[in-house]
């Protein structure tokens, strides 16, 4: 599975890049990620798919749409890759099941989950190794916090 951009994304750093600013780390900044079980949906612009498990924030503490406190951040970029920053990505899961994919919604849209071409959101495959998000476990129990091993998102070269 891959990275999936939704159009609000693809036209936000559009927008960005025209206006001589920000970048996708300025976009997501101080969101959150949701995990899902099942099957990452097909474009980032579809509805969620799954039972929601876990949502992640800074230190598993709360978010509020359009405050930045404890929302997601990246490190600066290097080699073409930006990764999380120094702080714990974590949350509390609310179900059990297994990860099988994760949203990462910015602070503006957060709770926009349903089908949209405005959000700024970006999809990917959840693991324990070698995926854009990874775990120590994809096997979440409610009650426990997950903590985000490693994601990186590349921007490629060509």
């Amino acid at each position: 599975m891959a990275w999936r951009l939704s159009t609000g994304t693809r036209n936000g750093l559009l927008n960005l890049a025209a206006n001589g600013g920000g970048g996708l780390a300025e976009l997501l900044k101080a969101g959150i990620i949701r995990i899902y079980s099942g099957t990452q949906p097909a474009s980032a612009d579809d509805a969620v798919t799954g039972t929601l498990l876990c949502t992640i924030t800074g230190a598993s503490l709360p978010v509020t749409q359009g405050v930045e406190t404890n929302g997601l951040g990246f490190a600066a970029a290097t080699g073409g890759v930006i990764g999380k920053d120094g702080v714990v990505w974590s949350g509390d899961n609310i179900a059990d099941g297994t990860a099988g994919w994760a949203r990462f919604s910015a602070n503006a849209t957060l709770d926009n989950t349903g089908i949209s071409t405005t959000a700024v959101r970006v999809d990917m495959a959840a693991a324990t190794s070698g995926s854009q998000i990874n775990f120590s476990t994809t096997s979440l129990v409610n009650g426990i916090t997950t903590t985000v091993s490693s994601v990186a998102i590349t921007q490629p070269a060509a």
